[in-house]
């Protein structure tokens, strides 16, 4: 089954109550729904939010984050996605995973689509339980025909028997649901951003997103096929 993040703050706080028994993803660019989050929903992905920071400007703080996603990882259901540079080199986020401090079984690496597969490869075989895929450079459009291209590229080269080796999560790839990928999770902020604009109630927005899985199998597919 495909677990979908819900992504937060949502606003007013009282609505996020529609959402109880679901996954949230809180990022640390904007922690203010994280309490409420780990006591109504079933798991809480903490984001490191080095994207949102980016896109406005800002630094990242990665001391304030590892003190701040210390204390959520005590939900044994928490975990939390590694500092990650974005646009930065192989060499920048390797540096941040070994400046990672609390361990591998509630923490995930961002592998980030313009990065060479053999470093997922190299992920893979670290002992991470989850690694996050990201969308960057030539490929940060989701979708594209460049994008596909690269995402079936990599699944031919990490998929074993059709089986993938880890468990995938695509960042901010809930437009992802019910695709081919083999994504264990994935997460957006659909809801929290576009709420209140729809006439649909939050459980019917989100029920539009969580009753649609992915498939837990991948296929080999020749690299030039157009899937658009």
């Amino acid at each position: 089954m495909t677990i979908h993040y819900h992504g937060t703050p949502i606003t007013p706080v009282k609505k996020i109550h529609a959402l109880s028994g679901r996954h949230f993803c809180v990022s640390h660019a904007d922690p203010r729904n994280a309490e409420i989050c780990h006591l109504i929903g079933q798991s809480v992905m903490l984001d490191n939010g080095a994207f949102s920071k980016w896109t406005k400007g800002k630094a990242t703080n990665w001391n304030g984050y590892y003190g701040w996603a210390e204390k959520w990882l005590a939900y044994p259901t928490t975990w939390a996605v590694i500092p990650d540079v974005i646009d930065g080199s192989e060499e920048e986020n390797d540096a941040l995973l070994d400046s990672w401090p609390h361990g591998k079984i509630q923490a995930a690496p961002v592998w980030h689509l313009d990065e060479s597969i053999e470093r997922l490869q190299r992920l893979i075989g670290a002992g991470y339980t989850k690694i996050c895929i990201g969308s960057a450079g030539q490929y940060k459009q989701v979708g594209t025909v460049a994008w596909h291209t690269k995402m079936i590229q990599t699944m031919n080269a990490i998929c074993v028997n059709d089986q993938v080796p880890v468990w995938l999560h695509m960042l901010r790839g809930l437009s992802l649901s019910g695709s081919q990928y083999p994504f264990s999770s994935l997460d957006s902020t659909d809801i929290a951003r576009n709420h209140n604009e729809r006439n649909t109630s939050l459980f019917s927005q989100a029920e539009r997103w969580d009753r649609v899985q992915c498939s837990p199998y991948w296929e080999y597919q020749m690299e030039q096929e157009d899937l658009l």
